[in-house]
Protein backbone atom coordinates (compact mmCIF):
# COMPACT_ATOMS: atom_id res chain seq x y z
CA UNK A 1 0.00 0.00 0.00
CA UNK A 2 1.58 2.83 -1.02
CA UNK A 3 2.87 5.37 2.01
CA UNK A 4 0.29 8.71 2.66
CA UNK A 5 1.56 11.94 2.42
CA UNK A 6 1.18 13.13 6.37
CA UNK A 7 3.39 16.32 6.41
CA UNK A 8 1.48 17.93 9.40
CA UNK A 9 0.84 14.30 11.32
CA UNK A 10 1.72 13.58 14.95
CA UNK A 11 3.82 10.82 12.70
CA UNK A 12 6.62 12.89 12.19
CA UNK A 13 7.09 13.27 16.02
CA UNK A 14 7.97 9.34 16.06
CA UNK A 15 10.97 9.43 13.33
CA UNK A 16 13.69 7.14 14.34
CA UNK A 17 16.02 8.10 11.65
CA UNK A 18 15.43 9.54 8.15
CA UNK A 19 17.85 9.20 4.82
CA UNK A 20 18.67 12.44 3.64
CA UNK A 21 21.17 11.19 1.49
CA UNK A 22 18.49 9.79 -0.57
CA UNK A 23 16.84 12.08 -2.03
CA UNK A 24 19.92 14.14 -2.96
CA UNK A 25 21.01 10.81 -5.09
CA UNK A 26 17.43 9.69 -6.28
CA UNK A 27 14.32 10.67 -7.76
CA UNK A 28 12.08 9.05 -5.39
CA UNK A 29 9.00 7.86 -7.71
CA UNK A 30 6.55 6.27 -5.18
CA UNK A 31 7.15 5.04 -1.42
CA UNK A 32 5.34 2.38 0.28
CA UNK A 33 5.26 1.56 4.58
CA UNK A 34 6.83 -1.59 5.47
CA UNK A 35 6.75 -3.40 8.95
CA UNK A 36 10.52 -4.23 9.70
CA UNK A 37 11.25 -8.26 11.25
CA UNK A 38 13.58 -7.00 14.32
CA UNK A 39 15.08 -8.84 17.56
CA UNK A 40 13.88 -7.29 21.23
CA UNK A 41 17.58 -5.37 21.24
CA UNK A 42 17.21 -3.90 18.24
CA UNK A 43 13.57 -2.54 18.99
CA UNK A 44 15.40 -1.04 21.99
CA UNK A 45 18.06 0.70 20.07
CA UNK A 46 15.37 2.05 17.51
CA UNK A 47 13.26 3.49 20.24
CA UNK A 48 16.06 5.73 21.57
CA UNK A 49 17.04 6.76 18.02
CA UNK A 50 20.46 5.17 17.56
CA UNK A 51 19.72 3.95 13.65
CA UNK A 52 21.60 5.15 10.64
CA UNK A 53 20.07 4.26 7.23
CA UNK A 54 22.97 5.92 4.81
CA UNK A 55 23.91 3.36 2.15
CA UNK A 56 21.33 1.51 2.47
CA UNK A 57 19.36 -0.40 -0.07
CA UNK A 58 16.55 -3.25 -0.39
CA UNK A 59 16.91 -5.92 -2.38
CA UNK A 60 13.97 -8.45 -3.52
CA UNK A 61 15.51 -12.65 -2.59
CA UNK A 62 13.46 -15.43 -3.12
CA UNK A 63 10.41 -14.09 -2.85
CA UNK A 64 11.44 -12.10 0.55
CA UNK A 65 12.36 -8.20 0.54
CA UNK A 66 15.49 -7.72 2.52
CA UNK A 67 17.09 -4.27 3.51
CA UNK A 68 21.21 -4.27 3.56
CA UNK A 69 22.91 -1.64 5.26
CA UNK A 70 20.72 -0.14 7.68
CA UNK A 71 22.65 0.05 11.27
CA UNK A 72 21.04 -0.15 14.75
CA UNK A 73 23.47 0.16 17.23
CA UNK A 74 24.06 -2.20 20.08
CA UNK A 75 21.57 -1.76 22.91
CA UNK A 76 23.49 -0.25 25.70
CA UNK A 77 21.90 -2.59 27.89
CA UNK A 78 22.12 -5.59 26.41
CA UNK A 79 23.76 -9.21 27.21
CA UNK A 80 25.10 -11.94 25.15
CA UNK A 81 22.02 -11.59 23.28
CA UNK A 82 22.85 -8.31 21.57
CA UNK A 83 22.45 -7.95 17.67
CA UNK A 84 24.75 -8.03 15.06
CA UNK A 85 24.88 -4.05 14.14
CA UNK A 86 25.07 -4.59 10.56
CA UNK A 87 22.55 -7.37 9.28
CA UNK A 88 20.48 -8.52 6.41
CA UNK A 89 16.50 -7.10 7.62
CA UNK A 90 13.36 -9.25 6.63
CA UNK A 91 10.93 -6.70 5.54
CA UNK A 92 7.23 -7.31 6.09
CA UNK A 93 5.03 -6.40 3.11
CA UNK A 94 1.92 -8.46 0.94
CA UNK A 95 3.54 -11.01 -1.34
CA UNK A 96 0.96 -8.74 -3.91
CA UNK A 97 3.08 -5.90 -3.13
CA UNK A 98 6.66 -7.17 -3.50
CA UNK A 99 5.55 -8.99 -6.50
CA UNK A 100 4.85 -5.29 -7.96
CA UNK A 101 7.58 -4.06 -6.56
CA UNK A 102 9.75 -6.95 -8.41
CA UNK A 103 8.41 -6.19 -12.04
CA UNK A 104 9.13 -2.36 -11.36
CA UNK A 105 12.60 -3.20 -10.49
CA UNK A 106 13.10 -5.32 -13.20
CA UNK A 107 11.60 -3.72 -15.85
CA UNK A 108 12.61 -0.01 -15.46
CA UNK A 109 15.62 -0.03 -13.98
CA UNK A 110 14.18 1.08 -10.66
CA UNK A 111 16.22 0.92 -7.03
CA UNK A 112 14.75 0.57 -3.46
CA UNK A 113 15.70 2.66 -0.82
CA UNK A 114 14.39 3.00 2.52
CA UNK A 115 14.18 6.49 2.91
CA UNK A 116 12.98 6.53 6.73
CA UNK A 117 12.42 4.43 10.26
CA UNK A 118 9.57 5.49 12.07
CA UNK A 119 6.96 4.30 14.68
CA UNK A 120 3.06 3.77 14.37
CA UNK A 121 1.03 2.53 17.57
CA UNK A 122 4.66 0.50 19.32
CA UNK A 123 5.69 -0.89 15.87
CA UNK A 124 8.76 -0.07 14.18
CA UNK A 125 7.87 0.75 10.06
CA UNK A 126 10.28 1.42 7.06
CA UNK A 127 9.29 3.47 4.25
CA UNK A 128 10.67 2.46 1.22
CA UNK A 129 11.25 4.14 -1.98
CA UNK A 130 11.25 3.47 -5.60
CA UNK A 131 13.89 5.40 -7.05
CA UNK A 132 15.58 6.33 -10.26
CA UNK A 133 19.32 7.44 -9.40
CA UNK A 134 20.08 11.30 -10.26
CA UNK A 135 23.02 12.40 -12.87
CA UNK A 136 25.19 15.02 -11.68
CA UNK A 137 23.48 17.54 -13.86
CA UNK A 138 20.28 16.38 -12.73
CA UNK A 139 21.56 17.26 -9.14
CA UNK A 140 22.82 20.87 -9.70
CA UNK A 141 19.43 21.55 -11.25
CA UNK A 142 17.63 20.35 -8.46
CA UNK A 143 20.11 22.61 -6.15
CA UNK A 144 19.77 25.45 -8.42
CA UNK A 145 15.88 25.22 -8.62
CA UNK A 146 16.21 25.12 -4.67
CA UNK A 147 18.42 28.09 -4.34
CA UNK A 148 16.27 30.48 -7.07
CA UNK A 149 13.19 29.61 -4.87
CA UNK A 150 14.41 30.36 -1.51
CA UNK A 151 16.08 33.83 -3.57
CA UNK A 152 12.55 34.52 -4.61
CA UNK A 153 11.24 33.57 -0.58
CA UNK A 154 14.50 36.76 0.45
CA UNK A 155 12.90 39.03 -2.30
CA UNK A 156 9.11 38.33 -1.18
CA UNK A 157 10.01 38.51 2.43
CA UNK A 158 12.62 41.81 1.88
CA UNK A 159 9.38 43.70 0.23
CA UNK A 160 6.75 43.05 2.72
Amino acid sequence: MPAKDNKNNKADDNVIARNRKAFHDYEIIETYEAGIALAGTEVKSCRSHSVQLQDCFAKIENGELLAYGIHISLYAFGNRFNHETKRARKLLMHKKEILKLSQRVKERGYALIPLKMYLVRGYVKVEIGVARGKTFGDKRETLRARQDDMDMRRAIAKNK
